[in-house]
């Protein structure tokens, strides 16, 4: 775990955007507020500065004297996906008795609805703000920059980060995939994975488990992808189009549990020695494992504790008793559960 200090930042104001565009601040003020006639150009002007600067209107001002709200705005891609509920109960168990409370947004992976929705959670001046993953447009970037509030992004921590970040390694979580499955014996290995490159942590785990293959000497046979809820059936496509087209493949690494575990229950109906002549590994250990015919290898994201340690630091309770800047970087643990064979 490192700690990087950050040097303090102030909250944006129209004087500015008006400083940046060279108007007034009352246009400045008529343009944002899409009220009065303001020209074409001059409009454009004021908004191309607003979003260089990161500059978000505060839908509160004069409402209260504190000019925040006690909600923590969380901003997730997803709620389909079993890891982000996991990761939400973390941070209301933490913030429960704090006063603070959690408002969710959710970006289904897509880079500009969580610009959209950032824009419009930050409007509303919330006390803090715990965002999924460290890929942002410009836009959104200028905006946590620059929002004056304590900045958590969770779930990554590969690459540069705005202010406080709560994570794993993804790269090193597929490295140190990659060398199990080649200690146990596997050769001939096969990856399913699914919203490329949409998910930039599935993305940086596949990297880092070729890149432990090509340490070893290996390459991939073959590659599925998908886009869509992580499923169950789709897993179970996946796999039999991928055995098909290479009955030789004698591992299976699944980008995330649910199509790993629909996987394996292909596998097992269709009469495949697992993990004897055939492995496989999903990841994000999440509980729905406990209940398959065999328990499918993976690696625990951590999730629980990622909410946990995102919301002390948004709530003044980190351990390291630091304001902003913080770098937590949390180990997930390999679990070989029943799908990999002993080395």
């Amino acid at each position: 775990m490192t700690h990087t200090p950050l040097v303090p930042r102030r909250t944006l104001t129209l004087r500015d955007v008006s400083e940046a565009s060279g108007v007034s601040e009352m246009t400045v003020s008529r343009v944002l507020r899409n009220r009065g006639d303001v020209s074409a150009a001059t409009r454009e002007k004021v908004l191309e500065a607003a979003q260089r600067l990161g500059y978000v209107p505060n839908k509160i001002a004069g409402a209260l004297a504190s000019q925040r709200v006690n909600l923590v705005a969380v901003i997730i891609p997803s709620l389909s996906n079993l890891v982000f509920p996991d990761v939400l109960g973390g941070i209301s168990e933490e913030l429960e008795d704090t006063g603070l409370q959690p408002v969710v947004g959710v970006t289904k992976y897509s880079a500009k609805r969580e610009e959209s929705i950032l824009y419009e959670m930050l409007s509303w001046r919330p006390s803090g703000v715990i965002i999924a993953g460290l890929e942002h447009t410009p836009a959104a970037r200028n905006m946590l920059q620059n929002a004056g509030i304590p900045i958590v992004e969770i779930m990554d921590v590969d690459g540069p980060h705005v202010d406080s970040v709560v994570g794993i390694s993804h790269r090193r979580a597929g490295r140190e995939m990659a060398d199990a499955i080649v200690a146990a014996g596997y050769r001939k290995i096969g990856f399913l994975g699914t919203k490329m490159p949409d998910d930039h942590r599935a993305r940086k785990r596949l990297e880092g488990f070729m890149e432990g293959l090509a340490a070893a000497g290996l390459e991939l046979v073959d590659s599925v992808y998908y886009s869509g809820g992580s499923a169950l059936a789709k897993g179970r496509e996946m796999t039999m189009a991928l055995m098909k087209r290479h009955p030789e493949v004698d591992f299976l690494y699944y980008s995330n549990d649910m199509i790993g575990a629909g996987g394996l229950l292909w596998c097992l109906e269709n009469g495949y020695d697992v993990p004897g002549k055939l492995g496989l590994a999903g990841f994000n250990g999440v509980d729905l494992l406990e209940g398959l015919p065999r328990r499918l290898a993976t690696m625990d994201a951590c999730r629980h504790e990622i909410g946990i340690r995102a919301a002390q630091i948004i709530a003044g309770r980190s351990h390291a008793g630091l304001v902003g800047g913080e770098v937590v970087e949390l180990k997930p643990v390999l679990q070989f559960g029943d799908t990999i064979r002993k080395a």
